[in-house]
Parts: C-alpha cells; structure tokens; sequence
C-alpha cells in the first residue's frame, strides 16, 4: 500500500474543505427564492447545463473574461487554476495507469513521485513525467506573477492591489507555498532516486551536494501541511470563488439572477468574488476623487464577513462601471440595492394623498418628463416642439411635477413606498388609453421598463425621436457642429441604448469619438444613488469626466440625461445640451431653410 503519515494533514485538510463546501451549498440553494428554483427547475435538464460546462472551462479555469480586459493577469489567473487543475488531472491519470486501476488511494496522485521512486514501465511513464514537471513550471510561472502582482500591481496592468482578509493572507500564503513546497519535494526524491525530468531532475542535481536523504521528508511533510492550511482556510477566503463559481455559472445559465431581495443567489454571488481587484481601477470614486476603500470589491467582502458599514454600502454612484468591468459578471449594484432595502412597515401604505385613479386626458402617446427634467425646462420645452413638428397628440403625465417615477426611492432603500407610487401610476397609465410612452429622463425610462407592468411600450426621447426621423414624420437640416456624446449611465450601460442617440446626432452633425464611451462610458459625478457622497468629490467626479470628454475641444457635448446636463453644464467647460434640444435647434434649421424656399419662389412668382 503507498501510505506514509505525511499525507494526513492533506487528508485532514481536504475532508474538512469538502464538509464546510458541501454545508454551504445546501445552505444557499435551499434560500433560492421561489422564482430561481422555478428557473432551475425548468432548466436543468435542458442544453443550457451543457452551456454551463462550456462556460466553466472558459471563465473559472481559461479565466477568458480576464484575458479581454489583461492579457498577462489572465495568464496569472489561467496558469494558477488552469494549470492546478491539469495537475490533478493528468496525476490522477498518471497514478491510476501506475497501480493499474481507477480505484488507486486518492492521495497517490498528489505524493506521486516519492511513492513511485523506481523507473517503472506503465504506459506512457516517459511522457507523463515530463507533462508533469511541464505543467508544474506553468503553474510556478503563475505563482512569481502573483508575488510581483502584490509589490508591483502596475506591472501587471493594475493601479490598485486589493486589501486582505486574515483568512485571505493565510490561503495566499500557503498557496504560494504549495507549488515552490512540491517542487522542492519532488526534486529531493529526484536527486535519491533519479526520477525527475526536465525540471525536477534539474533541481534535483542542483541540490545533490546537500544532505538530501535528510531533507527529503521534511519537504514532503512541508508540501502536505501548505496543502492542508489552503484548504482548510479557504472556505473563509476570497479562494472560495473556486468551487462557487462554477456554481454561479451553472444558476445563471439557468435563469437565474438575484431577485429585489437578498437570498441563496446573493450569498453565491458574495463568495464567487476573487477579490481580483479590477473592479477598483474602473471606479471614478478611485481614479477622479482618490477614494480606494469603497469599491465593491470591498463592499463584497465587508457583506461576506458581515462587517459592512454605512460608509462601504452607501458611497457609491451605482454607474454600473464596476458591473461591466467585473470578469465574473457579479450583479454587483443589485447586491447593493439589496443591502439597502428600508424594513416595511406592516399595513402602511403611502402616497394616499393621491387619490387620482384615473387619467382624463385620453391621449396616444404620454410624455412623462421625470423629476430631474423639471429642473432642465429647457428639454421639455424642445421636446413639445418635436411632439407638436410630429403632430403628435400627447398628454404631458407628469407636467404639474406632482407625479415621480419612484426610482430615486427605491434606489434610497424605500422600496415599498415605490412600489405604493408605482402602483397609483399605472392606474393613471392605462386609464389614458395611451398606444406608448416617452420619457427624458433615463432614470425614468429604467423604472418604467423594469418595475412597471405596462401593455404598452416605453421609449427614451432618444428612441423616440429617431423613429420619427426614420419614418419622415420629423425633419432636420444638419448643422456643422462638432459634437462628443456623452452615455448616460442608466441609458447605456444600465439599459443598453447606445447606437439610437449616435444614430440622432449624426443626422443634426458631425459626431467624434470620445475615449470613454459606450459600456466604457463615465459617470457626470451626480448620482442620485450615492447618499454620502460631498459636494467636493462629486466635483472632483464631473471635472474629471468633463475634461476626457471636451479633450477634442467640441462645439457641443452632447447628452440624454437632464440630470447629467445639470451636472455638466456648471463646470462650465463646454456647452452642455440634451439630444432633444439640438433636434429642436435643427428643426428650426429646416424651418428656416422651408420659408427661405417659400420666399424665393414667391419673388420669382412676382418677377414672372
């Protein structure tokens, strides 16, 4: 039997890694909410769980999301997990070849080389000693990246290294041990027996002038010990994202998502973050204003370990830049809503001041101009000419300001005073009789899509005027103006409206391209979301944006959001305008040029 009692402590360790695993996993599926169980249901059995597969070999060991954003950490990534796990792989098949069964001891794979110290014939022996010590350079070269990633981040494309956890330090610093640990084991036993190759036998010459009978079970004793603390720490550390994210993956590749409230899904989500640290440099509150210890890498783990504060939770912008960077895909300002979400009060119900419950002004499209738009007047103003150039018969919804989307609450953590307002307006919505809905506000646009249950459909002004140029019912005369556009969080990221506002501007001028656009795009610095940001490091946030965005030095930065034009337009850097306004300045244009014609061919009328 190949036993020797260096192998307890990585028995012990596995065991208990397995135990704490397995627990945990029953613990979040049975909190899936009603809705993921349906979906997990309904899918499991279909192609998506072969989907799911694929998508494990691609993210949790290719680590492929990484690659796109930085091609060398994700060789630091790939060749860790990647590489580990043809380690395990191509050893586990190596040793069964070995004992000439599939049923060999466990850890035989693992302590290979001192149990099978004699040259030996089993198929491919030759071949498989040389993968091996291949396979364990690859992973080396992984480990050195890591350390140079902890002393010098920028050298691997990064500004910001992240801050750890004990647990964190104890599993990088026995993981950084294993590999070095087993290479030393390896070669000691090498250079007794003469069974190492490339690698191993290398370093086994190198250390054949110590006393290497003496020092070969200490290494493997060392080997085992690293094993058994990574693994016994690591169901408390950030490398708990190994086993759960392929768990992720396979919940998502089902339907999943993580619901309004907190559930098995969050818990899954909050232990698949690898703490890569990525989401830190896509983060304006980093970059623009400085502030490093708020980003949801550390929102994420301050919930794990349930040492969240309010500073952690609430300072932040929700632009989503983070959601995008994330090479997991985590719903990370989902995570954040949840987190905030004010306890109800039981049998309270709010707003009954309002007690309209139905609409007089039956109408085919309403104008719902959004809370922020009301302090941008100029907008609204353009957007009746358009309605009125288009012959639209429209009903202003919210004209005498008394009526909000509920988004700005909802975002706050009031979620069942929202759903009490949403609830009063979709009665006055379907009592309008209205064929579809226009909004200038993306923050309005994004509630109404997703918390509303409308019949009908609803557009972004940006949508909307596009569609009436497509179909003629508007037309433009385009101005030379250079212009830079600029996406709105809650339009672009948060509701994927990229192409119809360009669509707009290159009709009514000479659009550029910006550095930060589309899913890249920066935040204006005036989030509604951020309820402790200051008035300095929102200005910090909008200076910084204004200044990549007007580099090119545009006639006009343009945008689709009133509350981004607010913001803009004080840090008088440019000038500021909403999509509507410059279509409404380009059908005064047209106009213009329609009399010009009229008048000439009336004089030559006269002349005649």
């Amino acid at each position: 039997m190949n036993y020797h009692p260096f192998i307890i402590p990585f028995s012990a360790g596995a065991i208990f890694l397995f135990a704490v695993v397995i627990y945990k996993f029953v613990k979040w599926f049975r909190n899936l909410d009603r809705k993921q169980m349906y979906f997990v249901n309904k899918n499991i059995f279909s192609f998506k769980t072969i989907e799911a597969i694929g998508e494990t070999f691609r993210e949790a060991l290719i680590h492929r999301n990484i690659y796109k954003k930085n091609p060398l950490l994700g060789y630091m990534h790939m060749s860790l997990a990647f590489g580990w796990f043809l380690l395990i792989a191509v050893g586990k098949t190596e040793s069964s070849f070995y004992a000439g069964t599939f049923f060999e001891e466990p850890w035989l794979a693992i302590f290979f080389k001192y149990f099978a110290k004699e040259q030996h014939s089993y198929f491919m022996a030759a071949e498989f000693s040389f993968i091996m010590d291949l396979l364990l350079l690859i992973v080396l070269s992984g480990v050195a990246l890591a350390l140079f990633k902890r002393v010098r981040s920028n050298f691997l494309g990064m500004k910001k290294a992240t801050k750890h956890s004990k647990f964190d330090r104890i599993a990088l610093a026995s993981l950084w041990w294993i590999f070095p640990l087993r290479l030393l084991a390896e070669s000691t036993t090498a250079a007794v027996a003469g069974n190492g190759n490339f690698l191993t036998g290398t370093v086994g010459n190198w250390l054949s002038g110590l006393p290497v009978e003496a020092i070969e079970l200490p290494m493997w004793w060392a080997y085992s010990f690293s094993l058994c603390a990574f693994f016994v720490s690591l169901p408390f550390s950030r490398y708990m994202h190994i086993p759960t994210e392929v768990a992720l993956i396979f919940l998502r590749k089902w339907g999943a998502t993580a619901g309004e409230q907190y559930s098995g899904m969050t818990d899954l989500q909050l232990n698949s973050c690898s703490r890569c640290g990525i989401c830190i440099d896509s983060c304006q509150l980093n970059f623009a204003a400085d502030i490093n210890h708020v980003q949801s890498v550390y929102f994420i783990r301050d919930t794990r370990y349930k040492k969240l504060t309010d500073e952690v939770a609430n300072n932040c912008l929700m632009c989503g830049r983070c959601v995008e960077a994330c090479p997991v895909g985590l719903e990370l300002t989902v995570i954040r809503q949840q987190l905030r979400n004010k306890a109800e009060i039981p049998g309270k119900h709010y707003f009954e001041y309002n007690k309209a419950e139905e609409s007089k002004n039956k109408t085919d499209v309403i104008y719902f101009a959004g809370c922020m738009t009301h302090l941008t007047p100029s907008i609204i103003i353009s957007m009746k000419k358009i309605f009125n150039e288009a012959g639209e018969r429209f009903w202003f919804m919210d004209e005498d300001k008394g009526l909000c989307c509920g988004r700005p609450m909802r975002q706050q953590g009031f979620v069942q005073q929202s759903k009490d307002l949403i609830s009063k307006n979709m009665r006055l919505i379907a009592s309008s009789g209205a064929k579809m809905m226009v909004t200038s506000c993306p923050i309005c646009y994004k509630s109404f899509t997703e918390e509303y249950v409308l019949d009908i459909p609803v557009m972004h002004h940006t949508e909307y005027i596009k569609m009436l140029m497509d179909k003629k019912r508007i037309n433009v005369k385009k101005s030379d103006l250079n212009m830079v556009y600029h996406d709105p969080c809650e339009l672009g990221r948060g509701s994927g409206i990229f192409e119809q506002p360009r669509d707009v501007l290159r009709q009514t001028g000479n659009l550029r391209v910006s550095e930060f656009e589309k899913e890249n795009a920066l935040c204006c610095g005036g989030s509604l979301s951020n309820t402790v940001i200051e008035l300095d490091t929102q200005i910090k946030i909008r200076n910084h944006a204004l200044e990549v965005l007007t580099e090119s030095k545009p006639d006009v930065l343009a945008t689709a959001c009133p509350l981004c034009k607010k913001s803009f337009v004080h840090g008088n850097k440019a000038k500021v305008m909403d999509i509507a306004e410059i279509v409404a300045d380009c059908l005064n244009l047209q106009s213009e040029k329609n009399e010009k014609k009229s008048v000439n061919k009336k004089e030559s009328i006269e002349f005649i």
